[in-house]
């Protein structure tokens, strides 16, 4: 069966391609070489096998080529929009340091005007404390005349019945005469008295005035004091939310984070000290004071809250141009446990939080590497740099210059690749950069 197939593909060969030959001819002799029509097939299927691959080739060649220039420009806009984000969100960050700044002023405004409202009010209580005292020895005094007054009209009386009684019974001139002096005497005392009465009635107005007015004082001190706090409060709560929000976005406990900078800053004395006065000697905090405590332990909170954040990988670590060309995750089967972003070499490379440098020299494959210790178990590395500006157990501040931009290590081209660690595992760092977007 298969060699009459084989017989009739020969034969249909045959007649499609006859059996040719190529004669090669010399000075002494002829040759020939005798081509079968099996071998013209194969020679012919080759070659169009051959120009069919050729022109495949080209045509993916051609199509790659046209693609990658379309990637390019796709590469380009990508950038031109990253880039115009960026400038976006510096713009909107400058502003939101410029209203931070701006809300800092009026709580300074706010503070001092406290201060002397609060001086103020001291002056006013120890004015009212004095009339008080005043109106007193005047009451004390005008009831004590009183009373002498109606005992001297008391004694008046009595000379009068008993001169009638003399009268009638006796009338001697000479006891009629002194009788008459101290009954002159005794008018001329109550009128005396009256006059004092008097005047003692007018100092008890004008004493009743002066407590109205104070009165209508610390009422306006009220209304002041009730606005400054709502403003201050305001002004706080505008300030603290955005850095709350910020913590609490990256997962962090702030409660344990805010203790522990407790801890570490808890010197007493300044501004922020708790208020704890009074005029009146009891021991009791009154509402205006428990309002001004709770702003000022807000005020704590927020500074604790500021130096937390200096102290942990919120900033960026790159100035300048750039663009993201790889994110945290897997990447070509293996983990990749850091963002890079790629730029001109030299672009400035800042570190991202106060710490400390624990390592400042090449490693493997980082290449050029700077690793940073902050508090609270963090770690931040910045690889493949051109240049290293930090040495080991140097103490350095967020946004301070730690290198350049290289192509060190094991790396396709010029680029940072920048890692946070908590514990010593790495996380994804633009969590932290995201958070802190609508703060710094």
């Amino acid at each position: 069966m298969i060699n009459s197939f084989a017989h009739k593909m020969h034969l249909l060969l045959e007649r499609a391609i006859p059996e040719q030959r190529l004669f090669l001819r010399s000075d002494t002799e002829t040759r020939f070489i005798r081509l079968s029509p099996f071998t013209q097939f194969v020679g012919l299927t080759g070659s169009a096998l051959l120009v069919g691959w050729t022109i495949i080739s080209s045509a993916i060649l051609l199509m790659q080529s046209l693609g990658a220039g379309d990637l390019r420009e796709q590469a380009l806009r990508e950038q031109a929009i990253y880039e115009g984000r960026l400038n976006t969100l510096a713009a909107e960050r400058d502003a939101r340091a410029t209203e931070a700044s701006e809300a800092q002023a009026r709580f300074a405004v706010a503070l001092s005007e406290v201060s002397a409202m609060q001086s103020r009010l001291l002056r006013t209580e120890d004015r009212a404390k004095e009339l008080a005292t005043g109106i007193d020895v005047i009451q004390t005094t005008l009831r004590t005349i009183m009373q002498e007054r109606d005992a001297e009209r008391a004694k008046n009386e009595a000379l009068v019945e008993r001169i009638a009684e003399t009268e009638a019974a006796s009338p001697e001139v000479t006891r009629m005469s002194d009788l008459e002096t101290t009954l002159d005497f005794l008018s001329a005392a109550l009128g005396d008295i009256a006059v004092e009465r008097d005047e003692m009635q007018m100092y008890v107005a004008e004493a009743e005035t002066a407590l109205d007015r104070v009165a209508m004082d610390i009422r306006l001190a009220d209304e002041r004091n009730e606005r400054i706090f709502s403003q201050i409060e305001e002004a706080v709560e505008t300030s603290l939310k955005p850095i709350d929000t910020m913590f609490s976005s990256v997962g962090l406990p702030t409660d344990s984070i805010l203790d522990q900078v407790r801890r570490s800053y808890s010197g007493q004395g300044g501004p922020l000290t708790p208020i704890r006065f009074t005029t009146s000697g009891d021991t009791e905090v009154d509402s205006t004071t428990e309002r001004a405590n709770d702003v000022l332990a807000r005020l704590d909170e927020l500074n604790l809250y500021r130096i937390a954040a200096e102290k942990l990988p919120f900033g960026f670590p790159v100035r300048g141009s750039y663009r993201s060309t790889s994110g945290f995750g897997p990447r070509w089967g293996r983990m990749h446990e850091g963002h890079d972003w790629a730029g001109s070499r030299g672009t400035p490379i800042h570190a991202t939080a106060d710490g400390t440098v624990t390592h400042a020299g090449r490693q493997g494959a980082y290449g050029n590497l700077i690793k940073i210790r902050h508090d609270f178990g963090f770690e931040t590395r910045y690889a493949h740099l051109s240049k290293i500006r930090v040495e080991v157990g140097q103490r350095v501040s967020r946004g301070e210059r730690i290198g350049d931009m290289g192509n060190t290590g094991r790396s396709t081209g010029t680029h940072l690749h920048y890692e946070v660690r908590v514990g010593g595992t790495a996380t994804n760092p633009l969590k932290y950069i995201k958070a802190a977007r609508d703060v710094f």
